[in-house]
Parts: structure tokens; C-alpha cells; sequence
């Protein structure tokens, strides 16, 4: 999961403050432009002295990645550039994600994340209904060993997958 190339890094953003940029060139040990998990894991350090683990700096530089790939699917569906999106670009949005949800299921995303009941979705919250859903799909495809979309799981199995996956 983590030797994937796509994940290795985290490409240097264009218009970042000067201390960001300051920051991100220093922890870019070979000028390479972007930031290897063994970088990232130099620079970081717990509360204890000791430096991040591996899968931490791994799955930092992943979730970036994740992060990015969101953020440039969100603006191609944000039209209007608001800052959220309607049911019919939220919609548009996962099925080129490779998700095919129900119109409801789309109504009920929406629902669950508009705190200010203007049926739309905000940015931060489609980050957020992002990172269940692969948390979700990817303890789905676990249990899913024949591969036909369906499971069959036990109470006890179905709260350790809800507690795991939950933000």
C-alpha cells in the first residue's frame, strides 16, 4: 500500500506564504522539489523527542495526496466557484470518483454535512465525507473477499468497521 509511487511525496504548491515555502525547502533535503515521507520524518517530531514513524509520515504524504486529488475534483464541479457544490455536481463529482450512488444517498451526504441548511456541501466537508468514504470502502473491500458488492457481517464486526473508520 505505501511503496505506491503516486504516494512517495508531496509535490511544492506555486502561491504558499514565503514561510512555507522557507519551511518546505528546508525539510527538502535533496532539492528535489518535493517532500519523501523520510523527509517529512526528519522533520517532525513527537512530544516525546522521538520522530514520527514511518507509517505516520507515509500516511501523511498519502492523505495529501488524497487531499489534492479532492480538492481538483471539487473545483471542476464547483461551476460558480462558491465554494460548495449542489446535489447534481456532488453527484457528478463521486461517479468520476468511481462511486454510483443513489439520488437519495447524494440528498442524505448533503444533509448529513449542511450545517446551515443550504443543501449544498462545502468544501471542508466533502474533504471530510471523502476521507469516510475510502475509510469505509476500504473495510467494505476487505470483507467483500468474492469481490460482488456485498457482505455479510456480524454486530461486533460491524462496530469495530463503524468505530475504525469513523472521524
Amino acid at each position: 500500500m505505501y511503496e505506491n509511487s503516486n504516494f512517495h511525496y508531496a509535490t511544492a504548491a506555486s502561491n504558499v506564504s514565503p514561510e512555507i515555502a522557507q519551511w518546505f525547502q528546508a525539510v527538502d533535503r535533496d532539492n528535489s522539489g518535493e517532500i519523501k515521507w523520510e523527509e517529512l520524518q526528519s522533520a517532525l517530531v513527537n512530544a516525546q523527542g522521538e520522530h514520527f514513524s514511518d507509517t505516520a509520515c507515509r500516511l501523511m504524504i498519502e492523505l495529501y495526496n488524497y487531499i489534492n486529488q479532492w480538492l481538483g475534483t471539487f473545483k471542476m464541479y464547483d461551476r460558480n466557484q462558491s465554494g460548495s457544490i449542489e446535489e447534481p455536481e456532488l453527484s457528478a463529482a463521486f461517479q468520476q470518483m468511481g462511486f454510483r450512488f443513489s439520488e437519495e444517498f447524494i440528498k442524505f451526504l448533503i444533509q448529513k454535512s449542511d450545517l446551515q441548511n443550504h443543501k449544498t456541501m462545502s468544501i471542508d466537508q466533502f474533504i471530510v465525507t471523502c476521507i469516510q468514504l475510502q475509510r469505509f470502502t476500504e473495510a467494505f473491500r476487505d470483507k467483500d473477499t468474492q469481490r460482488i458488492g456485498e457482505i455479510t457481517i456480524g454486530f461486533e464486526d460491524y462496530l469495530t468497521i463503524f468505530l475504525n473508520c469513523s472521524i
